[in-house]
């Protein structure tokens, strides 16, 4: 056997070991009863959502006939379609029928919208005003992103409105990069705020929201989480970490499963690193260096960033589909007629947003 061919079966046998080492780790998280199990299909499918609601045609999305609104989401109905014009902001409320869930995802950071780099790089910290906590911060930009936009009365109303016409079906929530940080919110507030109690957030290259109270105050009221993250991902780093400050730093929630190549030459495989429950592994992406936009714009082979470079224009054909919009422009494109009701909460979550910044 000549070297180049010896070198490759004796990487390829190392491979073998350490995979079936990393099989048994996550065979001992499950044995020890931790509160979420990686399931890397699920995973793909909700990647699949994340990725699809970055979509510029309403159209196409809402009626789901878009380029990315096939294979393993196929299927899928829309209930409700969120557009806030004025932030740049989009989500979606469904059904997949195949999974049984409620699917809420997220748009996540527009590469061109001076909007959303402003509430991304809005570091200070917001005293989290929820039953029974004390001492949480929370980042401020992701917060009212959330709190203080269209997008939840209108995804809390199509979430209650969907479960009266289906029953108690789980929630899911998702989301990718910022929007990630809002689907970490939104787990919460239904959570926390609406006595949902079986909701499971998985994002994708999502920053840090809180501080170590937080984190530890989601991981008991939203215990089905988990973050995943890429490589060298620039995002999950920011807001920094500071360990010799654990408990004024910003602080993941766990449980972060790190994706991550592993190979040499043409012999590369991804690895999907399930890491502990200190939502701070030293050994997942804490690891490298976190300084890669590129690893941040694709999760498990799928992109996640808008389909088109004018990432805050939006495409619809106004004649085709029901919808609402409220006196600053933002819309609302539902399954139903929206109500009258929930037109009204968004002018009045327009006129406290002003009201705060002023």
């Amino acid at each position: 056997m000549d070297r180049p061919r010896w070198l490759k079966l004796v990487f390829l046998i190392s491979l073998l070991m350490l995979c079936h080492g990393r099989t048994n780790l996550a065979f001992k998280f499950k044995h020890q009863d931790y509160s979420h199990i990686y399931n890397q299909t699920l995973a793909k499918i909700l990647a699949e959502y994340a990725s699809a609601v970055y979509m510029t045609d309403l159209t196409e999305l809402f009626t789901w006939t878009c380029s990315r609104c096939n294979d393993l989401t196929k299927g899928f109905e829309m209930i409700e379609l969120i557009v806030d014009v004025q932030y740049c902001l989009q989500a979606f409320v469904g059904v997949a029928h195949d999974l049984n869930a409620i699917i809420i995802a997220f748009r996540g950071t527009q590469e061109n919208s001076i909007q959303n780099w402003i509430e991304d790089l809005l570091w200070k910290q917001l005293d989290l005003n929820y039953p029974n906590i004390s001492d949480a911060m929370v980042h401020r930009g992701f917060y009212f992103a959330y709190h203080n936009t269209t997008v939840r009365p209108v995804v809390v109303n199509a979430v209650k409105r969907t479960r009266k016409l289906y029953g108690k079906f789980p929630v899911m929530v998702t989301g990718h990069s910022m929007g990630g940080a809002m689907a970490s919110f939104c787990a919460l507030d239904l959570a926390v705020n609406f006595g949902i109690h079986n909701v499971q957030l998985m994002t994708f290259g999502q920053p840090r929201v809180g501080n170590a109270a937080f984190a530890s105050y989601f991981t008991e009221h939203v215990p089905k989480t988990i973050r995943v993250t890429n490589g060298n991902d620039i995002v999950p780093h920011l807001p920094p970490y500071y360990s010799l400050f654990p408990q004024k730093t910003y602080h993941h929630f766990p449980r972060e499963v790190w994706t991550h190549n592993i190979g040499i030459g043409t012999l590369v495989y991804m690895i999907e690193q399930i890491c502990d429950g200190s939502g701070e592994d030293p050994s997942c992406s804490r690891s490298v260096s976190g300084d890669s936009i590129t690893d941040h714009k694709k999760y498990l082979g799928i992109d996640m960033q808008a389909d088109t470079w004018g990432s805050c224009r939006i495409v619809m054909d106004y004649s085709a589909l029901q919808y609402q919009m409220d006196l600053a422009g933002n819309i609302v494109l539902s399954k139903d007629p929206v109500s009258p009701s929930i037109i009204q909460s968004i002018t009045q979550e327009d006129n406290t947003r002003s009201n705060v910044q002023n």
